[in-house]
């Protein structure tokens, strides 16, 4: 065997094993199923590229904390956002705040704001995340983290229930609750969270 065919003998190894590991880390990738009043919404999120966020929303996942909660704030074009209001716009207690990690997370090759990834929700405080999340039904990329703003952390995305995804960000909205706007008229309904794998 030549050395040329030997180099090329080992990289094919060598990009096998690394597409290998790659598919072997999405399997590994914890998901959470959505059962919501319009069908059901899988997510895949990845502890390897947001381990704080992730662990985070898991353990309000394992606390029930998402369940009777609402998507209270809908803008087709943009995103659906709950996991904070009940039907009755009575706001979950929370834990404290989990530690944005933006740009960490893009570092090690985590999701960018593209549609169907789940990110956290959070106000002008970059470190003011806590149990509300979004996701984005476009590509979204002014919310990504850059040099010049911390960004919104995304953290996994949709693997099945697209189609859900679709009919809420597609439901009439009006004022509602403490709200002015982009409440959906009738509740669309986080029934249950539960980690599958």
């Amino acid at each position: 065997m030549s050395s040329i065919t030997r180099r090329a003998a080992a990289f094919t190894l060598s990009a096998g094993l690394w597409l290998s590991c790659g598919i072997a880390a999405a399997q590994d990738a914890p998901k959470v199923k959505l059962e919501t009043s319009m069908g059901d919404i899988v997510l895949e999120v990845y502890p390897d590229k947001a381990p704080k966020t992730v662990a985070n929303f898991l353990q309000y996942v394992k606390d029930k904390h998402y369940d009777g909660t609402i998507f209270h704030r809908v803008i087709n074009g943009f995103m659906i956002q709950g996991g904070g209001y009940d039907a009755k716009f009575a706001q979950r207690p929370t834990r404290p705040p989990v530690a944005h990690e933006g740009r960490e997370t893009l570092e090690k090759g985590g999701p960018k704001n593209a549609t169907g990834t789940i990110a956290m929700a959070r106000t002008s405080d970059p470190n003011s995340a806590t149990a509300q999340f979004f996701i984005n039904v476009v590509d979204n990329r002014r919310l990504d983290p850059s040099p010049q703003s911390p960004g919104y952390v995304a953290f996994g995305k949709v693997v099945s229930g697209m189609d859900t995804v679709d009919k809420i960000k597609a439901v009439p909205t009006s004022a509602a609750g403490p709200f002015p706007s982009d409440v959906p008229q009738t509740p669309v309904i986080i029934k249950s969270a539960t980690l599958v794998k």
